[in-house]
């Protein structure tokens, strides 16, 4: 079964950076569109950014020019560069398919914090 294990969030000032992670055991990374996604309180969970299997990628509006996704499919992990956080980019991150019907079992996310 395939398992998603998010990490790199924390408190961070307007303006900071972070760089989350996203292991991807249980299966080859390199066949997968994947995305990055967040959860506000309140809010539904929206993609902010994906990657395709040739490293093409698109962006959520808000974040253009700020995040940044990559991967690395020998170490079966997707990461997002943030740059310049806002406190409207405060919310819980996951990682997962995107485009798919059937995505994978979801991981515990990462937290990311934007106050001063």
């Amino acid at each position: 079964q395939v398992q998603l294990v998010e990490s790199g969030g924390h408190l961070v000032q307007p303006g900071g950076s972070l760089t989350l992670s996203c292991e991807v055991s249980g299966t080859n990374l390199n066949t997968y569109t994947v995305a990055w996604f967040r959860q506000a309180p309140g809010n539904q969970r929206e993609w902010v950014a994906i990657i395709n299997t040739v490293s093409s990628t698109y962006y959520e509006d808000s974040v253009k020019g700020r995040f940044t996704i990559s991967r690395d499919n020998a170490k079966n992990t997707v990461f997002l560069q943030m740059n310049d956080l806002k406190a409207e980019d405060m919310a819980v991150y996951y990682c997962n398919q995107f485009g798919s019907r059937q995505l994978w079992p979801w991981g515990q996310g990462t937290q990311v914090t934007v106050s001063s």
